[in-house]
C-alpha cells in the first residue's frame, strides 16, 4: 500500500501547504464557534439583569386595606411602581392597551366587594372574592411582574386573611414533606452539554466531510486531475484508500478543533446563563475521564471515517461540484436531525441496540460520555455500527473507481 501513502500525503500536502486552507479549516472555525457561544451567553446573560434590573409598572384597582398594609409591609412598592386606581372603565381599557403595547406590565383588579364577600363566607357555597391578574405573558417584563407579584403580595395576603379566619394555620398541616435529592454529579453537571454537544459534533464532522470531499474528489474529477491520476501506473483501489486516508485525517483534525472549541464555549455560555448554582448544574466542574476522553476519541474516528466514505461516494457518482453539493445536501439535513433527536430525549435509557444505528448512536454515546453515563457494551455498538456501514461505502467506493463510466463521467 506503499502508493497509497504517496496519495494519502498528496492530499494532506494540498492542505498544509496553503495557508489560507488552514486558516479557513482549523482556526476560523474554533474563531466563530468561540464567538457565537459567547455572544449568546451574554446576551442571554444581559436580558436576564435587564428582566432582574426593570421595575414593573403595576396598576391595582380596588386595593383593600389589607393588600394596601401586605405591599407596604413586604417593600413591593419598592421594587414596582404602584398606582391605585377607581372604577373608570375608560382607565382600565387604556392600561389593557398599554399592556399589550408592553409600556405597563401588570393590572390587579380586586372585587369591588372583596372585603364584604369574604367575611361574609361561613360555609360551602358561598362566594368567593376574586383578584383578576392581566399581564403580557409574550414579554419577560410581564412574566416577571406577574411571578413576583404572587410571590410579595398575593401569598402573603391569602395566608393573612387564612390565618383571621381559622386562627392558627397549623392546624391545616396534617403533614411534612422533607426532599433529598439523589443525583449523579457527573450527570448533574453534565446535563447541558449532553444536550448540546452530540448535535454539534455531529453536524461538525459532517461539515469538514463535506467541505473537504467534495472538492477533493468531485473537484478533481471537474478540473481533470483526477483522470490524470487514475490512467497513472497506481492502483485504482491504492488512490481510493489513500484518498479517503488522507480526507479523513484532516477531517478528523478539524472536528477535533470544533469539539474542543464548541466545549469551552459552552462551558463559558453555561455559565452566563445558568451562573455557578449547584443545582443548575456548573460546567466549571466538569472534568472528563481517561475512559470518556478514549470513547469519544474512538467515536469520532468511526464517525468522521463514515462521512469521508459516504460524502466521498456521493462526489464520485457526481459529474462536477455543483451536483455533489446537491447530492450531499438533503444528507447534510438528515444528518441534522439525528444529531438534534437526542436533545430531547428523555430520561429513560435506550435501548443498546439503539446505539448500533450508525450516526444516532454515535450521538447518544457522545452524549453518555458527557455525563458519564456510557456502558462499554453500548460503546462497541456504537462503533460497530459506524464501521460495518463505512466498510459498505468504501466497498461502493472501490466498485466506483472500477467502473470507467462513472470515473470519466461517460
Amino acid at each position: 500500500m506503499k502508493n497509497a501513502s504517496l496519495v494519502m500525503k498528496k492530499e494532506l500536502a494540498r492542505v498544509f501547504k496553503d495557508k489560507r486552507m488552514i486558516f479557513s479549516m482549523f482556526i476560523l472555525p474554533a474563531l466563530i464557534m468561540l464567538v457565537i457561544f459567547n455572544l449568546v451567553g451574554m446576551m442571554v446573560d444581559g436580558m436576564s439583569k435587564d428582566v432582574e434590573e426593570h421595575v414593573s409598572t403595576v396598576y391595582i384597582q380596588n386595593a383593600t386595606e389589607n393588600a394596601k398594609n401586605v405591599i407596604a409591609a413586604s417593600g413591593y412598592d419598592k421594587v414596582a411602581t404602584v398606582s391605585y386606581v377607581g372604577e373608570g372603565m375608560g382607565t382600565i381599557d387604556k392600561i389593557k392597551e398599554d399592556i399589550l403595547n408592553g409600556d405597563t406590565d401588570l393590572l390587579v383588579v380586586f372585587d369591588t366587594d372583596f372585603d364584604e364577600v369574604y367575611k361574609a363566607y361561613t360555609k360551602s357555597g358561598d362566594a368567593i372574592p376574586n383578584i383578576s391578574l392581566y399581564y403580557n405573558s409574550t414579554t419577560n417584563y410581564g412574566n416577571a411582574a406577574v411571578s413576583t407579584f404572587n410571590a410579595m403580595v398575593v401569598d402573603p395576603l391569602r395566608t393573612g386573611l387564612q390565618s383571621e379566619r381559622i386562627g392558627n394555620l397549623e392546624q391545616l398541616t396534617v403533614f411534612n414533606i422533607s426532599e433529598t435529592i439523589i443525583a449523579n454529579e457527573d450527570k448533574k453537571n453534565g446535563q447541558f452539554l449532553s444536550m448540546m454537544l452530540p448535535y454539534m459534533i455531529v453536524m461538525m464532522l459532517f461539515a469538514s466531510a463535506m467541505s473537504l470531499c467534495v472538492d477533493a474528489v468531485a473537484g478533481e474529477k471537474e478540473r481533470g486531475t483526477l483522470a490524470t491520476l487514475l490512467l497513472s501506473p497506481i492502483k485504482r483501489s491504492e488512490i481510493a484508500f489513500g484518498k479517503l486516508a488522507g480526507l479523513s485525517i484532516l477531517a478528523s483534525i478539524s472536528a477535533v478543533v470544533y469539539a474542543i472549541s464548541s466545549i469551552f464555549s459552552m462551558g463559558s455560555m453555561s455559565k452566563s446563563i445558568m451562573g455557578v448554582a449547584d443545582d443548575a448544574g456548573d460546567m466549571g466542574k466538569l472534568s472528563f475521564s481517561a475512559w470518556q476522553v478514549i470513547g469519544l476519541v474512538l467515536i469520532m474516528i468511526t464517525l468522521v471515517y463514515l462521512f469521508v466514505a459516504i460524502t466521498s461516494l456521493l462526489s464520485i457518482l457526481a459529474k462536477d461540484i455543483k451536483q455533489a453539493s446537491s447530492l450531499i445536501s438533503p444528507l447534510y439535513i438528515v444528518v441534522i436531525l439525528l444529531g438534534m433527536i437526542t436533545m430531547f430525549t428523555t430520561g429513560k435509557t435506550p435501548a443498546d441496540f439503539m446505539y448500533a444505528i450508525p450516526v444516532y448512536g454515535s450521538a447518544l454515546a457522545i452524549q453518555g460520555i458527557a455525563v458519564n453515563a456510557l456502558e462499554p457494551l453500548q460503546l462497541i455498538f456504537s462503533i460497530c455500527g459506524n464501521v460495518v456501514c463505512a466498510a459498505i461505502v468504501t466497498f461502493g467506493i472501490k466498485k466506483a473507481f472500477d467502473s470507467e463510466k462513472v470515473m470519466f463521467n461517460a
